[in-house]
C-alpha cells in the first residue's frame, strides 16, 4: 500500500459531524496497521460564524474569513487537499480555493454527481438539510450542473429544529421521527433518490434510508477523500496519483 497524503480538515460544524467523518475514514481505509491510514490535520472549530445565522436570518459575522484563514493554515502545516464535512459551509466553497494553492475535496458536487447517476432519468432529487440550502441553491446549482433539479420537503423549520437539537443534545428519536416525516414527503414528490446534506443529519442517516435512496454526502465524502489520500484525485474512477496534486 503507498503512502496516503496528509489531508486538511476545516472542521467544527459540528463538531460531532467532524468527528464522525473521522470515525467512517478509519472504517473505510483498506488499513493492515497504523501507518496504512491516511494522515489528518484536523482544525476542529466551533467557532466558525453561524452559517445558519448568516444565510438565513441575515445577520452575525461572514465565516468566509475564518475558513479561508484556517484553510491557509491548514495548506502551511503540510496538507495536500482540504475537505469540509458541512454541506452548508460549502456556499464558501469559493472563498476557501481562493486561500490556497491545493485542491479542495467538494462534497456538494460529488453528492449531485452521485445522486444523478442513480435517479430514474426527469425525477426529482430530494435534498434534506437546512434550510439554508434552498435559500441559497447550492444544490440546485450543483444538480443543474449535471441535468438535474433538486426537491425540499414542504416542512423546512422542522428540520431546522431537528439539526439545532442534535447539535445541542446529539442523535435522538425526535429528530430521527423529523427526518423520516421529511424523507416520506420528498418520497411523495417523486423523489427516489434523496441526499442527507446535513452532516448532523448523517448522524441520523437511517431514518432517510427507511423511505427512499439515501445518499449520505458525508459519505460521499469520506469515499473521495481515500481516492485524493491514496490516488491524488476525489474521483472515484481514477486511481493514479495526479502530475497537478504533486506540488
Amino acid at each position: 500500500m503507498s503512502t496516503p497524503w496528509r489531508i486538511g480538515i476545516l472542521g467544527g460544524m459540528g463538531p460531532e459531524a467532524t468527528v464522525a467523518l473521522m470515525s467512517r475514514l478509519i472504517g473505510a481505509t483498506p488499513a493492515r496497521d497504523d501507518a496504512d491510514h491516511i494522515p489528518l490535520l484536523v482544525d476542529m472549530n466551533p467557532q466558525v460564524p453561524s452559517r445558519i445565522a448568516r444565510l438565513i436570518e441575515g445577520r452575525g459575522e461572514d465565516p468566509g474569513p475564518v475558513l479561508a484563514e484556517m484553510a491557509r493554515g491548514l495548506e502551511r502545516a503540510g496538507a495536500r487537499a482540504l475537505a469540509m464535512p458541512c454541506n452548508t459551509a460549502h456556499h464558501y466553497a469559493p472563498v476557501i480555493r481562493e486561500a490556497v494553492s491545493i485542491p479542495f475535496i467538494d462534497m456538494v458536487d460529488l453528492a449531485a454527481r452521485q445522486a444523478m447517476a442513480k435517479a430514474p432519468e426527469g425525477a426529482p432529487i430530494g435534498v434534506l438539510g437546512s434550510p439554508a440550502l434552498r435559500q441559497i441553491g447550492i444544490f440546485d446549482a450543483a444538480l443543474a450542473r449535471h441535468g438535474g433539479r433538486a426537491a425540499y420537503p414542504s416542512d423546512q423549520p422542522a428540520l431546522l429544529r431537528a439539526i439545532r437539537d442534535i447539535k445541542s443534545a446529539g442523535p435522538s428519536d425526535a429528530a430521527a421521527a423529523i427526518l423520516g416525516t421529511a424523507a416520506a414527503d420528498l418520497a411523495a414528490q417523486g423523489a427516489r433518490v434523496q441526499l442527507v446534506a446535513c452532516t448532523e443529519f448523517s448522524l441520523i442517516a437511517h431514518a432517510a434510508a427507511e423511505k427512499a435512496e439515501a445518499i449520505d454526502t458525508l459519505d460521499m465524502l469520506v469515499e473521495a477523500i481515500i481516492g485524493f489520500a491514496f490516488g491524488g484525485t476525489s474521483d472515484p474512477d481514477k486511481g493514479e496519483k495526479a502530475a497537478t496534486a504533486t506540488a
